[in-house]
């Protein structure tokens, strides 16, 4: 018996030495108030902006606003799981977004978890969905060229990898369709794309994922989701988080390409969530700071030099207009912060120019550098040309006595304008858009009927694929003397026997 007592005394003994005390301090606070995807918080005195907040039932919140004795938080989830007096856990992280090779070829919402089905993701490590964008040392001049494929785009609004370049216009008139298309055309680039759907009808964007999927572009692309049924708290950190996974690849010294479709809905999604936040409405009620929500996005795409990795991040954000007003509050804040737009228009779509591209009023800041050596050849003239040709046809509806040399110009107008028509989900290879766009501005299509470019031009490619020519352009990325000679004999070649 003393024996036993002793073992028990010695036991207690060993484990109080070996005690060493747990105790975990977690700050905990309360719900105050919640609805409509709002929660007012007490006793969270220490939280910091942009602070992951645990409300419990597997809901998470981000604290925005951070009052004397209150916080306002955003709840990234479904609200109605919370109630008043429910106790709230301060994670002590600032909201990040789940990064690595295993996020390729998924459908994520804005929170990093798997939509598509396809299981859970791995991920290698986090990245912080708000960054404060490269600085100036950090940066390179953009002199890459990003080919969307489009002829049009391609040869007179220029894209450059580290650019940001604004899609804009009203509503179907194609402008997720060129975003599209130039994802597409990645395929053979070493680009990977992210396309973020902010607040989309989701039978669009899997009308979307199935599109990437079928022409084997989904195998490089992210698709970040937040969905017209989703709240506007995922809708506002949409594109933060897309570009958060843009960021960690760049940082690999990979080009990355970013499609933010669209700004306009994200920007409401933000009025919203602060009017609710009880912040003071500003112009059309958006709060103060809207046009710091949308730089502090975009200028983080960036062409990193060489000593910080040689990456890129380019963006594609997408604006809608209301009735072609680019002179409207949002349409403006983003053409400030951009490097040029491209402008589709409603009246050219309907007339069957598609895509709809408003030459005159899209622009790319960057301009020729982001063209190889044999575009710069051909695009010079051919946007010279087609202004010509706006100015010539406005003209001409006035008087029916025109010159020789007017009415010459004027058809070769017409024929550039067909030319520069392309079907969707059609993107072409630069080489081919070099030798399309060489043939009509040299005259060589000027006695083809307008009606017969385009079987004219689809037969112009199928006869040069694969030869040495385009090959040679490919290879040089330059149209040399000896070069345009070749190609000039080949396609006169060509006319003889089509």
């Amino acid at each position: 018996m003393s024996e036993s007592k002793d073992f028990i005394v010695q036991t207690l003994k060993t484990q109080i030495k070996n005690f060493k005390s747990a105790a975990v301090t977690e700050k905990i606070g309360t719900v105050l108030e919640v609805g409509d995807g709002i929660a007012k918080i007490s006793g969270l005195s220490d939280a910091m902006s942009l602070e992951l907040l645990d409300l419990g039932k597997d809901v998470l919140g981000v604290a925005l606003n951070l009052e004397e004795d209150v916080v306002g938080a955003v709840v990234l989830g479904d609200y109605l799981k919370i109630k008043e007096g429910d106790k709230v856990k301060s994670t002590g992280r600032i909201l990040e977004m789940p990064v690595g090779r295993e996020v390729l070829g998924r459908v994520i919402n804005p929170l990093g978890r798997a939509i598509d089905g396809k299981g859970e993701i791995k991920a290698e490590k986090f990245y912080p969905i708000e960054k404060i964008a490269p600085g100036v040392i950090t940066r390179e001049g953009v002199n890459t060229p990003l080919q969307t494929g489009i002829k049009a785009i391609d040869s007179m609004i220029p894209i450059g990898r580290g650019q940001r370049e604004l899609i804009i216009g009203d509503r179907q008139t194609g402008k997720t369709a060129v975003a599209i298309d130039t994802i597409i055309n990645q395929h053979d680039q070493n680009i990977i794309c992210i396309y973020v759907a902010i607040g989309q009808k989701e039978s669009k964007v899997a009308k979307i994922i199935d599109e990437l999927d079928k022409r084997g572009a989904l195998k490089y692309t992210i698709v970040v989701m937040s969905s017209a049924s989703d709240p506007a708290s995922l809708s506002y950190i949409a594109p933060y988080a897309g570009c958060a996974v843009g960021e960690y690849f760049m940082d690999q010294g990979r080009d990355v390409l970013v499609v933010y479709d669209d700004l306009s809905k994200h920007a409401w999604a933000y009025r919203q969530i602060s009017l609710l936040l009880r912040r003071p409405p500003g112009r059309e009620a958006y709060p103060g700071d809207i046009f710091y929500l949308h730089s502090r996005l975009l200028e983080r795409a960036v062409k990193l030099n060489k000593n910080f990795g040689g990456g890129s991040l380019t963006a594609l954000p997408i604006i809608e207009t209301q009735a072609g007003d680019i002179s409207a509050y949002i349409p403006t804040n983003v053409i400030s912060i951009t490097d040029g737009q491209v402008y589709l228009e409603t009246d050219l779509f309907y007339q069957g120019i598609r895509p709809a591209l408003n030459i005159g009023l899209s622009v790319s800041r960057v301009g020729s550098k982001a063209q190889i050596k044999a575009m710069k050849k051909v695009a010079g003239r051919l946007r010279l040309e087609a202004a010509q040709y706006r100015e010539l046809a406005a003209f001409a509806q006035f008087g029916s006595d025109l010159d020789e040399a007017t009415k010459k110009q004027i058809e070769r107008g017409r024929r550039i304008t067909e030319i520069l028509k392309q079907d969707q989900f059609s993107p072409m290879p630069v080489e081919e858009e070099v030798l399309v766009l060489f043939a009509v501005i040299n005259g060589y299509m000027d006695d083809i009927k307008v009606e017969d470019i385009r079987s004219f031009e689809k037969k112009l490619q199928e006869h040069f694929r694969g030869g040495k020519i385009l090959q040679e352009i490919k290879n040089t990325r330059d149209l040399s003397d000896d070069l345009q000679k070749k190609l000039i004999e080949a396609i006169l070649d060509f006319k003889k026997i089509s």
